[in-house]
């Protein structure tokens, strides 16, 4: 009898679990080495405890604050809003990328429109989103939506500049037309480009939300917390916990779209599937 070998799928399945579980081998040894070396900067004077806690007391305060209802209430405020630009981002630019995408006479038209808009820094436009929002969501949505829309849409027109010609031709000779090509051939086909955009989208996103916290203020949120601690009681290793929680936040947000890449996006990670 001959032994059965294993399928191609399976083989790649196993390749990627050796890879993704040394990876996370070298990820957690990182973060353990930069804790220890923020404790040992802390404990033996480098940089005054005043301004560099050691990494134990970050931890002493993030216990701290887990366990006080107040800091709960604020990591919920700050990853609703969160999740609301990001979904706001997704719903503007995905639609208008295959648009673009898709029409190369308005890519051309709204070209100069476009790169006069991206450069501009987002944070410089809370002080207008105030004005004209006050200090609430909407200013906080804006604010995010704004940042995050230009990694979406730029990754799904590329995404669409990638799609096979010949699927498209072959979808046209059946008889569908150009948004029925648009949405049942080139979207399939530039998922894990606007996959990527997404998740670029949601640090970017993650990162306004804390500022506009940060610099907006009234409300409640990470970035508010952050404010008190260093304009009011001064209390370093708070500010450092809570930026802690805010990176956890982000970490747990990739890895979830990340996850859900491989598992909703089978086709890109098979053999001769794509990226």
């Amino acid at each position: 009898m001959h032994a059965r070998r294993p399928n191609g799928c399976t083989t790649v399945s196993r390749v990627s679990a050796n890879r993704l579980s040394s990876a996370t081998v070298r990820g957690v040894i990182g973060v353990a080495a930069f804790l220890v070396v923020g404790e040992v900067i802390g404990r033996i004077g480098i940089v005054a405890r005043n301004y560099l806690p050691p990494t134990s007391d970050v931890f002493e305060a993030l216990w701290r604050m887990l366990r006080d209802e107040g800091f709960g209430t604020d990591v919920l405020v700050s990853t609703g809003n969160w999740l609301l630009g990001l979904a706001t981002a997704v719903a503007i630019g995905v639609p208008l990328g295959l648009l673009l995408g898709s029409v190369p006479m308005l890519n051309e038209v709204s070209r100069l429109v476009v790169e006069f808009l991206r450069p501009i820094p987002s944070v410089a436009l809370i002080p207008l989103a105030v004005l004209l929002f006050g200090t609430g969501t909407e200013m906080r949505v804006f604010v995010m939506t704004f940042a995050a829309i230009w990694p979406i849409l730029f990754n799904t027109i590329y995404g669409l500049m990638e799609v096979d010609p010949l699927a498209k031709e072959t979808a046209r000779s059946y008889g569908s037309g150009r948004l029925a090509v648009a949405l049942r051939v080139s979207l399939p086909s530039a998922a894990p480009f606007v996959l990527t955009g997404v998740r670029l989208a949601a640090a970017i996103a993650l990162i306004l939300e804390v500022t506009a916290e940060l610099f907006g203020g009234g409300g409640r949120g990470i970035g508010t917390v952050i404010s008190v601690a260093i304009y009011g009681s001064g209390q370093k290793d708070v500010v450092l916990a809570a930026t802690l929680v805010a990176g956890m936040l982000g970490l747990l947000a990739n890895l979830a779209l990340e996850y859900g890449g491989r598992r909703g996006l089978v086709w890109a990670h098979q053999p001769g599937g794509g990226r």
